[in-house]
C-alpha cells in the first residue's frame, strides 16, 4: 500500500499536529557583530539575509570572485541593514580577512573551497558558519576540525535540518516517545533531476569573472560559462556529487535523529549509465550502504526517471518494528504498525508573515528559512555561551567524510572501513593516500 492508500483504508483520522510551543523565530539581543561573507552566490546570500532577520549585525565585508554577483549583493546589503551602509568589497579573500575585523565570517563558496575559507577565517578570529559538505576531501575536514579546536571558535555547519521545526518534532514526538520501537533499517534517497550534463562549448571568459581565482585549488577546468548554481556542482573537480550535495543532509539528520556516530563500515556501487551525453562526471545513478551497529542506511540516487514515493523524492524512511517514519524537509508521516494507532502528520512551518521579504526575494527556498533562521540563532546561543553548536564542525565532517568515503569505495570497488582516531582507512594503503586530493598550486592543502 502507498501512504495515500493507507490513509485513505485506515479507520482511525489522520492526526495532524503543529509543533508544541512552536514560534516565530525572534530576533536575537546582544552586541552588533561585524559579520563578512565568502562566496555571494545563491546560498550564501540565502544564509546572510536571515542573519540579518534574526540578529543585530553590521554587514562588514563581502567577497567574490564575480564582480556582477559581488554588486548585486552589496546593493542588497545596503538595503537589508539598519545602518544602509555599503560593505567593503573583496575579490580574495586573503584581503578581507586580513583585516582581522570580523566576529563572524559566513562560508558560501563552492566545496572546494570551504577548507581554505573556513580556516582562514578562524586564523583571522572568526567564528564560521559554513555551508555543506565541509570539504571536499577527508583529510580537508580533519584540518578544519583541528583549526577550530585550536582557534576556540565556534563553527556550524548548514545541515539546518537540525534547527527544522517539524523535524524537530517528529524526532520528539516518534523517536524519542518510543513510537518506531527497536530501528533496524533507514533507507535515505533523492530523485531530483540535478545533474546538469550539459554540453555548452569553451568560450573566453567574461571580464567580471576571475575564473582562475574562482577555481583556486582544483584542477583547472577550459571555461565552458559561468559555474554558478547547479553547474559546478556535476563536475568531481568541484564536489563529491549528489552523494556529498544531498545525502550529507540526510545522513546527518538520520545521525542526529537516532543518536549514530561514525559508520563501521561503508560500500558503494553506481556511476553514469543513463546520462552519458554530456560533461558532467558525477554520477547520474549510486547506492550507498553506510552501516551502524544494529542498522544499516541505505542512499540511493537517480538523476533521471520518477522517484517510487512522489510525495517523498528526495528523503530518509525510519523503519522501526512498531512502525515507519517518513520525512523531508517538506513534510512528515509516522504510519504505525498497528491498525487501530493514529498516523500522525508533520507539517512544515512557514513565516510569510512574520517575514514578508521571504517570499519577495529571489530564489529564497520558503520552506527552508525558518530552519536556516534556527540554525543561525543557534550558531550566536553557541558563541555567547562558550558552548557547541547543534551541527557541530565535528557532526559536519563526521557526516561528510563518511559520503566521500562513499564515492570512494565507489571509485576503487571495495568496501571501506576508516579509524577516526587513526585517521587511516583500515588495511587499505591505496585508499587512505586517497583521501587527500591534489591541489593546483600555488594553493596547499591544509593537511600538508
Amino acid at each position: 500500500m502507498n501512504r495515500r492508500q493507507f490513509l485513505r483504508s485506515s479507520s482511525v483520522a489522520l492526526v495532524t499536529l503543529t509543533a508544541a510551543g512552536w514560534a516565530p523565530a525572534a530576533r536575537a539581543a546582544g552586541p552588533t557583530r561585524r559579520v563578512g561573507l565568502i562566496g555571494a552566490g545563491w546560498y550564501g546570500k540565502s544564509d546572510l539575509w536571515r542573519l540579518v532577520q534574526v540578529a543585530p549585525v553590521e554587514i562588514v565585508s563581502i567577497c567574490d570572485p564575480d564582480q556582477n554577483m559581488l554588486a548585486e549583493a552589496v546593493t542588497i546589503a545596503s538595503q537589508r541593514q539598519r545602518s544602509r551602509k555599503q560593505p567593503r568589497t573583496y575579490t580574495d579573500c586573503r584581503e578581507m580577512l586580513r583585516e582581522k575585523d570580523l566576529d563572524i565570517v559566513l562560508v558560501g563558496s563552492p566545496d572546494h573551497w570551504h577548507a581554505l575559507h573556513c580556516i582562514a577565517a578562524l586564523e583571522a578570529g572568526a567564528h564560521v558558519y559554513c555551508q555543506k559538505p565541509i570539504s571536499r576531501d577527508v583529510r580537508e575536514g580533519e584540518a578544519m576540525l583541528d583549526a577550530a579546536r585550536h582557534h576556540r571558535r565556534v563553527v556550524q555547519i548548514g545541515t539546518q535540518r537540525k534547527s527544522t521545526p517539524h523535524l524537530i518534532e517528529a524526532k520528539e514526538r516518534v523517536i524519542e516517545a518510543g513510537l518506531l520501537g527497536k530501528v533496524a533499517h533507514v533507507d535515505m534517497c533523492c530523485y531530483y533531476h540535478m545533474r546538469a550534463n550539459g554540453n555548452p562549448p569553451v568560450q573566453p571568459v567574461p571580464d567580471f569573472l576571475n575564473y582562475d581565482l574562482w577555481t583556486g585549488p582544483a584542477p583547472l577546468r577550459p571555461y565552458d560559462g559561468l559555474p554558478h548554481k547547479r553547474w559546478w556542482r556535476t563536475f568531481t573537480e568541484y564536489g563529491n556529487g549528489i552523494v556529498g550535495d544531498m545525502c550529507v543532509h540526510t545522513l546527518d539528520t538520520v545521525r542526529w535523529m537516532l543518536g549514530l556516530g561514525w559508520p563501521k563500515r561503508i560500500t558503494s556501487v553506481g556511476g553514469i549509465y543513463v546520462q552519458k551525453d554530456g560533461k558532467s562526471n558525477i554520477s547520474d545513478t549510486q547506492t550507498a550502504t553506510f552501516e551502524f551497529d544494529h542498522l544499516n542506511a541505505v542512499w540511493q540516487h537517480r538523476t533521471w526517471g520518477t522517484p517510487p514515493d512522489p510525495d517523498y523524492p528526495w528523503a530518509w524512511f525510519i523503519y522501526g518494528e512498531k512502525g515507519t517514519l517518513k520525512a523531508s524537509t517538506m513534510r512528515a508521516d509516522f504510519i504505525p504498525q498497528d491498525s487501530q494507532a493514529k498516523p500522525i502528520r508533520f507539517d512544515c512551518h512557514y513565516e510569510r508573515e512574520q517575514y514578508p521579504e521571504d517570499v519577495t526575494e529571489k530564489d529564497n527556498e520558503l520552506n527552508a528559512a525558518p530552519a536556516t533562521r534556527r540554525h543561525l540563532l543557534d550558531f550566536l546561543a553557541a558563541i555567547d555561551k562558550g558552548t557547541r553548536p547543534v551541527a557541530d564542525i565535528e557532526d559536519g565532517h563526521i557526516s561528510t567524510a563518511s559520503c566521500i568515503l562513499a564515492n570512494l569505495s565507489m571509485e576503487l570497488g571495495r568496501p571501506l572501513v576508516y579509524d577516526s582516531k587513526q585517521r587511516v582507512v583500515v588495511g587499505d594503503r591505496e585508499a587512505t593516500q586517497r583521501l587527500r586530493k591534489p591541489y593546483r598550486a600555488p594553493w596547499k592543502h591544509p593537511a600538508a
